[in-house]
């Protein structure tokens, strides 16, 4: 069996995942199939076959940064060959360089924004000035892109970002842009910084429609996402098979891609 990386999962403390996930639902109109924490993530993995992921969260106010970078942390430690953790970084916070020395001395290898959710533009000069310390930290960085209710993280922001700091690592969510990816692959696909990943999209859009997407991408910087607890994995899992991609493809977007970035 091939090993596969799902590289996009929220989790969520215990005593709040059901309030978390519930908000999320209610955010974009959806009924959420997981229960978003550790121990359903580790179960529907184990049904599905999947065996690493990266795991985050976002955090909607700076003031929550540390607790959930220390909550990601903590679920690494449990399941260090099964997880990979992605910090939460907001643009209001304080002190960039001092968050990036604790996430790094924390172990998480990359950072995760939700801008519609933080409700900050991405190319805003706060966002921006956020975007040069990951750049700095020489770190990656997950960005949910695209929104046609918003304009928080359209890939036209995105593109403007990647052209005012050079060298930012970023993966943008969901085909560079959710409900918003013809402008996803259109604005972003040629840059060399841009990975994409496929969650939350897969079962919104045709296979043909998605076929075409992925063609649009440089096939190696493309990466495997569920959006866990958003969706089951083994749904994401067989939509993902029944594009009926060549075995090579399918192994660079399940695992090979995700092995390279997070070296």
């Amino acid at each position: 069996m091939q090993p596969i990386c799902d590289f996009h999962a929220h989790i969520f403390p215990d005593a709040i995942a059901e309030k978390a996930v519930n908000s999320i639902g209610d955010f974009y109109g959806l009924t959420m199939e997981e229960n978003g924490r550790l121990s359903g993530l580790v179960e529907n993995y184990d049904r599905a076959g999947i065996w690493h992921a990266v795991i985050h969260s976002v955090a909607i106010r700076p003031g929550n940064v540390g607790a959930i970078n220390a909550f990601i942390a903590d679920s690494v430690r449990k399941y260090p060959d099964r997880l990979t953790g992605y910090a939460a970084i907001h643009p209001q916070c304080p002190d960039f360089s001092e968050l990036i020395q604790t996430v790094k001395a924390l172990g998480l290898k990359g950072f995760k924004i939700h801008p519609d959710m933080q409700k900050f533009a991405l190319d805003d000069p706060s966002a921006l000035e956020m975007f040069d310390a990951v750049r700095e930290a020489k770190l990656p960085i997950l960005i949910h892109t695209g929104d046609c209710r918003y304009e928080y993280s359209n890939p036209v922001r995105l593109a403007k970002v990647l052209k005012e700091i050079p060298g930012l690592v970023c993966i943008a969510a969901h085909f560079g842009g959710y409900s918003e990816w013809e402008d996803g692959a259109r604005f972003l696909s040629e840059n060399e910084n841009v990975w994409i990943d496929t969650s939350s999209t897969l079962g919104l859009i045709s296979l043909d429609r998605a076929r075409k997407l992925i063609g649009c991408f440089d096939e190696n910087r493309i990466l495997f996402g569920t959006d866990f607890p958003m969706w089951d994995a083994s749904e994401e899992l067989k939509r993902f098979h029944a594009l009926g991609l060549s075995d090579s493809l399918e192994e660079k977007i399940l695992w090979k891609n995700a092995e390279q970035l997070l070296n």
